[in-house]
């Protein structure tokens, strides 16, 4: 068995290829449309993806643009100079007999990802290089036969390669969800993890810490989740210790992750380059960029991740709030702009960082585990800013200010905030006479009079029961922050 002490005496190294499927609205060589999403089998595909004697591909610019874009992202260069290969394998969802892919020449070239940690470190992952393919076919199989759809055959993709720079499961999961939330934030690519949008082959290797070489690798193939990341790279990195443990040899090969067994299997050996019989493709002519042309596409960036966090981070905001502002701007995409909401009001740090907080606690919860609510068309930012004015105020508590959000999120018009609060009783008495005649009252009531004692003698705990009995009296408008600085004042 291998225990937590010999996993120890290894290091696991991790490699990533990412392969992101492109948001166009047509295939990489055909104008055959791109969006296979709940398509008949078969049904958006061209002679051309169907790989037909005399059919010429043309290349789609759009891909380009957004692969120039990808560099950006991924802070690398963009070759002036990029072309197109064939790689030659046979398999019933190639049709061609070959993919449309770059070797030698990729279009974007060598940078790096910036992954931030929860334990507040920075892994930097090195780009090798980035490179432009068509997708193959999908095969689904069926005991003893299979069957081929091509509707995913010529989709455009980039496929992003890391250097061995990651060494552990955790590293190797925000890897790619970074990743995902750079490809996306930079609107390369739609980010649907369901239908194969981004897919995480992992390459990882063991070898006893200090050892000068990498061990002998195996590739993870076809992830579609982050979990799934790390559990393939954990699962993986044991069973090669528990070889080199028993003195035998990895054996370099592509490995298939089965979720529900929570294991990988063996699929095939690893090819090598030769294997494909690269050649360059004489029907697509060079890809030529000037240094004007990428600055101009790259200067319509949205922005991205890590811009966010500088500005959230100056908001005094964690970690974890940051990561979850990041992930729900994604996940309500097209719903509700939640980052825009906070940019909005960053003039005003105090009330961002309210407007940031309220979203992490109060909507983005709400927008996850409750399947009745509806986004309405309410201007969210001036239900937020109204319900900051009051608190601020000290006019609204915390309670009622969740239950008059509740109340009016799903509207389609929002009516004035504070005289809708005040007509339904949410408003908070703060007007210290008010609040001293209940507090007197409750006092001097025989029920309190043991709370009163304990309270003298010492034990502030009770102090809780006596904010209630104001509470209760006022038919919750006391403010309870107010109610307890009296007592206090009268009880020394």
């Amino acid at each position: 068995m291998i225990t937590d002490e010999i996993l120890a005496k290894y290091e696991m190294t991790v490699g990533v290829e990412c392969h992101v499927q492109l948001a166009t609205d047509t295939k990489l060589f055909s104008g055959a449309d791109n969006d296979a999403r709940d398509k008949s089998p078969n049904s958006v595909v061209s002679p051309i993806d169907y790989g037909l004697p005399g059919m010429l591909p043309v290349l789609n610019r759009r891909a380009v643009d957004l692969a120039i874009k990808a560099g950006k992202a991924l802070n690398s260069s963009i070759a002036h100079i990029s072309r197109f290969d064939r790689k030659h394998y046979f398999y019933p969802d190639l049709p061609k007999g070959y993919q449309t892919t770059q070797l030698h020449q990729p279009i974007i070239c060598s940078g790096v990802v910036h992954v931030p940690m929860e334990d507040g470190r920075v892994v930097d992952v090195r780009i090798h290089h980035a490179h432009l393919e068509e997708d193959a076919g999908k095969l689904t199989h069926f005991g003893d036969y299979s069957l081929v759809d091509l509707n995913r055959a010529g989709t455009p993709l980039i496929e992003i390669v890391s250097e061995p720079d990651i060494h552990s499961a955790i590293e190797a999961k925000s890897y790619a969800t970074e990743l995902y939330r750079l490809m996306t934030y930079a609107e390369v690519t739609f980010g649907d993890l369901y239908h194969g949008n981004m897919r995480f082959d992992v390459n990882v290797s063991a070898a006893l810490k200090g050892a000068t070489t990498l061990g002998t690798r195996a590739e993870v193939k076809n992830l579609n989740s982050f979990k799934s990341v790390e559990r393939a790279a954990e699962y993986e990195f044991r069973r090669q210790v528990e070889i080199l443990e028993k003195g035998e040899k990895v054996v370099q090969e592509t490995r298939g992750w089965d979720d529900n067994k929570q294991k990988t299997s063996s699929q095939r050996s690893k090819e090598n380059a030769q294997d494909y019989r690269y050649m360059p493709d004489a029907d697509i002519p060079p890809i030529v960029l000037t240094d004007d042309e990428i600055s101009a596409i790259q200067a319509d960036m949205p922005r991205l991740p890590g811009e966010w966090r500088q500005i959230l981070s100056q908001l005094g905001l964690d970690y974890l709030p940051i990561e979850t502002l990041l992930d729900a701007e994604n996940e309500f995409r097209g719903k509700i702009n939640i980052l825009q909401m906070i940019e909005d009001v960053i003039a005003d740090p105090k009330k961002a960082k309210f407007i940031a907080n309220w979203n992490v606690n109060i909507l983005i919860p709400i927008l996850r585990s409750d399947i009745d609510f509806k986004i309405g068309q309410t201007d969210y930012l001036a239900l937020e800013s109204a319900i900051y004015e009051l608190s601020d105020a000290n006019k609204l508590s915390s309670t009622n200010a969740k239950i008059l959000f509740r109340e009016l999120a799903d509207l389609d018009e929002l009516p004035d905030v504070e005289t809708y609060a005040t007509e339904k009783g949410y408003i908070q008495v703060s007007d210290e006479g008010a609040i001293a005649t209940i507090v007197d009252e409750v006092l001097a009531d025989p029920i309190s009079a043991k709370a009163v004692e304990d309270l003298k003698n010492g034990n502030d705990k009770v102090i809780g029961f006596l904010v209630g009995q104001i509470m209760k009296k006022s038919g919750g408008k006391a403010n309870p922050t107010l109610a307890q600085k009296l007592i206090r004042e009268r009880i020394k």
